[in-house]
């Protein structure tokens, strides 16, 4: 009888040179911003020394800020504060307090 290896990573995240979840998306879509954004300048006819530039530090911005925002805010960080920001601080109640001590008569009852 054959013996098969168990394939150990169900149900874990996703994970690539230390990034975890959502920060893997924004860091794709990062440096495919940047690339595209350095095309259309080199293609507007911007001068290429400046297109070099502009994509280097745009793309080692994007690597340090997901990396930091990865290590400050963890997996699921991202998501706790987006969660947190769609929440109300407080709820606010203006009807008059005898409207919610008012007694329904049940269908039965008349």
């Amino acid at each position: 009888m054959r013996s098969y290896n168990i394939n150990k990573g169900i149900g874990r995240t996703v994970e690539f040179k230390g990034l975890k979840a959502q920060y893997l998306f924004i860091f794709a879509g990062g440096l495919l911003g940047m690339l595209v954004l350095v095309m259309v300048l080199y293609i507007a006819g911007i001068s290429s020394y400046i297109c070099l530039a502009l994509g280097a530090g745009g793309t080692s911005l994007i690597v340090w800020q997901t990396f930091y925002l990865n290590k400050k805010y963890g997996e699921h960080g991202l998501m706790k504060i987006a969660a947190r920001k769609r929440h109300p601080r407080y709820i606010i109640c203006r009807k008059a307090i005898p409207r919610y001590l008012k007694i329904i008569p049940k269908a039965g009852s008349i």
